[in-house]
């Protein structure tokens, strides 16, 4: 497990790491309501598609109780519910858990308010508790795949600060250490918001991994060297035939990983695969503003008038993909019919 909380329930509210702070500042945030959660959302105080799911489950769960003992309390949970649904388009995790949470309100709906507000309590803690324990399966799935002594690229954050904990990517990461395994991780800035430089140095380093963080467009050059073994990512949604959503860069990479014979793994629970997405082409492709790719954290590095593209996921093919890392295992050159028997 990692040492810290990426979210927490305390004292009645749902405290969250700000993950726009670190690596310079360890500070949670409160949330008391659906829509404080969904704000945390939608500014990237959370981030990392299960982390998400898990955040919006305690945001029903809050808003339930806040309005529980009050009028309208069937039509201000579907506020709630609306709320959430939209404050990021990309991962599917969030829409899942929604859904989740939404068959928990209608298994309960003859009880009394406080009640339904107590259930879909326990079902976001079970979400919670759940993410972990599939994670540190997936980790121990994935480990195989990791030998001693090996240099290993991932891109964005796919670790405990994108999940409830342990985290995908990271996870698998997590596990081969656990196992004794030599594994040096390099980690993509993944502009333009650097959750790498940011986000999975500052996490590795707690739990004393080994990490190098490079520049997005080192990528290429370290494969060329021998000096990349691997490359292993998590996910944001994955289509029914294989394809993958993850953080911009990430189709880059695994170019750069076929030219090089190098294998590509994105690990990621069975709860982000959408089999109701036939293919990448499918998927919506969150943009956000052009702020983010013209300067950061208030400083402005491009010229006054000049205008930005911010999207911030990009589509990595199936046929790049070695194999896909799921609590029930490797699934090796995913396509439609090994994606189906997943979840048979």
């Amino acid at each position: 497990m990692a040492s810290f909380d990426t979210l927490r329930w305390r004292d009645g509210k749902l405290e969250l790491i700000d993950q726009r702070l670190l690596p310079g500042e360890v500070r949670y945030v409160a949330c008391d309501s659906a829509q404080a959660v969904a704000n945390a959302i939608r500014n990237m105080t959370v981030r990392g598609a299960p982390a998400i799911g898990c955040a919006a489950a305690y945001g029903i769960a809050l808003e339930a109780t806040r309005v529980s003992g009050g009028g309208d309390f069937d039509a201000r949970l579907e506020l709630a519910f609306r709320t959430l649904a939209e404050s990021r388009p990309t991962a599917v995790n969030l829409f899942w858990s929604l859904e989740r949470m939404q068959r928990k309100r209608d298994e309960n709906r003859d009880a009394p308010p406080a009640q339904i507000a107590n259930a879909l309590l326990r079902e976001a803690h079970w979400i919670r508790d759940e993410d972990v324990r599939l994670n540190r399966r997936m980790g121990g799935h994935g480990a195989a795949l990791l030998a001693d002594g090996m240099r290993v690229l991932t891109h964005c954050n796919a670790g405990a600060l994108a999940t409830a904990g342990h985290g995908t990517a990271l996870g698998v990461i997590r596990s081969a250490v656990a196992a004794g395994k030599n594994i040096r991780v390099l980690a993509d800035e993944t502009r333009p918001f650097l959750q790498g430089a940011r986000l999975t140095a500052w996490e590795l380093m707690q739990d004393g991994i080994p990490v190098t963080v490079i520049a997005d467009s080192a990528a290429g050059q370290l494969m060329h060297r021998g000096e990349i073994d691997a490359v292993i990512v998590g996910a944001d949604r994955v289509a029914a035939n294989g394809d993958v959503a993850n953080k911009i860069g990430t189709y880059s990479v695994a170019v750069l990983a076929q030219r090089h014979a190098i294998p590509f793994y994105v690990a990621c629970p069975l709860s982000t695969i959408d089999l109701a997405i036939a293919r990448g082409a499918d998927i919506p492709i969150e943009e956000r503003g052009p702020e983010e790719v013209l300067g950061y954290d208030g400083r402005r590095w491009a010229p006054a008038d000049s205008s930005a593209r911010n999207p911030v996921f990009d589509v990595t093919p199936a046929a790049l993909v070695t194999a896909l890392v799921t609590e029930k295992g490797i699934t090796k050159g995913p396509d439609c019919e090994k994606i189906r028997r997943l979840f048979d």
